[in-house]
């Protein structure tokens, strides 16, 4: 079963993210994931929405399986491309 998950950041050090985009893509790939869609500026568009802080960067991804998901975060071997992610700011992986 196909599931997505939401990433978000609050960027503090946008060259790390740089960085760390140049890594992402071979990251997510060992376990069937990839990016959907990414947005450096989401725009909110609930007028009655209440939360006012908007990330400063959002992701769509996709993976086969929770499972695969999970693998993806547990995964040692990238460790090193977590780290880099969680160096550039303040974030959230959310598995719908």
């Amino acid at each position: 079963m196909t599931v997505h998950a939401i990433f978000q950041m609050r960027i503090d050090t946008p060259e790390k993210l740089a960085e760390y985009r140049l890594v992402a893509a071979a990251a997510l790939a060992r376990h069937g994931g990839a990016v959907i869609a990414a947005s450096p500026g989401p725009s909110p568009i609930d007028p009655g929405g209440r939360l006012t802080d908007p990330p400063g960067m959002v992701a769509i991804l996709t993976f086969p399986t929770p499972e695969a998901a999970q693998a993806w975060i547990a995964d040692p071997e990238i460790k090193n491309a977590h780290a880099l992610r969680n160096s550039a700011g303040i974030g959230q992986v959310w598995l719908l």
